[in-house]
Parts: C-alpha cells; sequence; structure tokens
C-alpha cells in the first residue's frame, strides 16, 4: 500500500546487518592477499628496452605523442598516464626499444622515449 511505512521483520534485519558487517572483512581479506602476494620489483636499471616501472613515449599513427608509464594492475589510471603492465598497449610495448614501431589492435605506435 502507498504512503504506509515499510516494515522489516527481525530475520530480515539481522540479514542486512550480518551482509554489512561482511563488508570491511572482505576487505581486509582483499588487502591482505594483495599484500602476501606483492613482489617488489627493482627500479629498471637500463632504459635501453620498454619494462615494467618505465615511462615510453610514443608517436601514434596519426603523429600525435603520448606518454604512458607502466605500472601494476593496482596503480593503473590510464587517464593520467600510467597503464597496467598487463594491458593491451603495455603488453605491446614490453621489450621493444627506441625507434622500434609497437602494434596493437589496428593501431601502430613509435617508441621515441623511454626512461
Amino acid at each position: 500500500m502507498i504512503g504506509l511505512p515499510q516494515t522489516t521483520t527481525a530475520t530480515q534485519f539481522a540479514g542486512k546487518r550480518r551482509r554489512r558487517a561482511a563488508i570491511p572483512l572482505r576487505d581486509i581479506r582483499y588487502f591482505v592477499e594483495r599484500v602476501r602476494s606483492a613482489q617488489l620489483v627493482p627500479r629498471p636499471i637500463s632504459s635501453e628496452t620498454v619494462g615494467f616501472g618505465h615511462s615510453v613515449t610514443l608517436r601514434r599513427g596519426d603523429g600525435s605523442i603520448q606518454e604512458y608509464r607502466i605500472v601494476g594492475e593496482d596503480e593503473a589510471d590510464p587517464k593520467a598516464g600510467s597503464i597496467s603492465f598487463v594491458s593491451p598497449v603495455a603488453r605491446a610495448l614490453m621489450g621493444k626499444s627506441i625507434g622500434d614501431v609497437a602494434k596493437y589492435a589496428d593501431r601502430e605506435m613509435e617508441i621515441i622515449g623511454i626512461a
């Protein structure tokens, strides 16, 4: 009926409380597992080939210049210029050198800088 207050049974209320209480526990389990499985990756010594942690400057097929930093999955923010090492773009760039052309999907990108 319209206008009447919504009622919740004690069982429904208890279920809602359990679900709400489970959220922080789920988050804690997630972060504990992320910390447990984290791997420390040394800073790249060489800037001769693209690898994890590098910043890569690219010239796209249309002539535009773009720079990406290759980071871990949790750090990736493409709008800010950081991409995950498992992304299609990063996978196409890994192991390449300045002057190489990387291809992904139907796009080509020339590597013009590695830092």
